[in-house]
């Protein structure tokens, strides 16, 4: 097995031991429930922002542990002050070191878009995403049947919820282009290898659906990079690994944005 099938197969024990703690009808009596949940569409395409989705995690299968005691307070809020455009939080505990608090913590704290980064298998944690304050869900081409997939984000749109659809190839987006995704990422990332390669993006661009804002994922180290995705057609640019290495990922969030902005200014 590889590792995104070792992450599938523990999530859905996962899931249905949360179904029996943590039932639908309790869900449904968050606040968050009745909100309107910000587009993750829009902040990413909004010309005073950088494009950046800045990412809050712990560890990760790849590289272990990356910042065990990062404050989610003061690295989300360091974040949006920096000019990012939205949040990612991982909510993946055992493989990620997140928890649903984590997400929670962050929308307190913060007027902007969240993104739910899980691995999203079952209807159940669509609910579970609005009653935690999610703006926006991941949907990953290589963990779900394309027919399987269409049907989460259709039911992710019925609570307002934009989809972030995840493609690793051109089989996987050619597959999943009637998704109706809000956002399709080009993870860089071979979550089966854990191999790095910027190229993909380019690759996929010229496929993915004019009415889909292009997302890259992964492997995104230097403002160079961004400029030359832009030309792509990229305009939202996850970045997570980049600033959570470094013991304040708010501060190094702040020098890149600025950077960025003096070269495109």
């Amino acid at each position: 097995m590889n590792i995104l099938d070792q992450i599938i197969e523990h999530k859905r024990t996962e899931v249905a031991t949360r179904k029996s703690l943590y039932p639908v009808k309790l869900l449904e009596q968050s606040i968050y429930f009745a909100t309107q949940p910000v587009s993750l569409k829009k902040y990413v395409q909004r010309e005073d922002k950088s494009g950046i989705i800045a990412e809050i995690k712990r560890k990760s299968p790849s590289k272990g542990v990356i910042n065990a005691y990062v404050s989610v307070e003061r690295t989300s809020i360091g974040y949006m002050q920096a000019g990012a455009s939205a949040l990612s939080i991982l909510t993946d505990n055992h493989f990620f070191g997140g928890s649903n608090d984590d997400l929670t913590l962050a929308r307190k704290y913060n007027f902007c878009p969240i993104l739910r980064k899980d691995f999203t298998i079952d209807e159940y944690q669509i609910i579970e995403s609005k009653s935690i304050g999610a703006d926006a869900i991941l949907l990953i081409a290589a963990a779900l049947e394309p027919k399987r997939l269409k049907g989460l984000a259709a039911f992710a749109h019925s609570f307002g919820l934009e989809v972030l659809l995840e493609v690793h190839d051109e089989a996987e987006l050619n597959a999943n282009l009637e998704a109706g995704a809000d956002l399709i990422g080009v993870n860089n990332r071979n979550l089966k290898t854990f191999e790095l390669n910027v190229e993909v993006s380019k690759r996929l661009a010229g496929i993915i659906p004019s009415n889909a804002v292009k997302v890259s994922e992964s492997g995104i180290e230097s403002v160079s990079t961004i400029i030359e995705l832009r030309k792509f057609g990229f305009e939202g640019f996850l970045m997570g690994q980049n600033f959570m290495q470094h013991s304040r990922p708010e501060v190094v969030c702040k020098e890149f944005i600025d950077e960025l902005k003096s070269v495109k200014e």
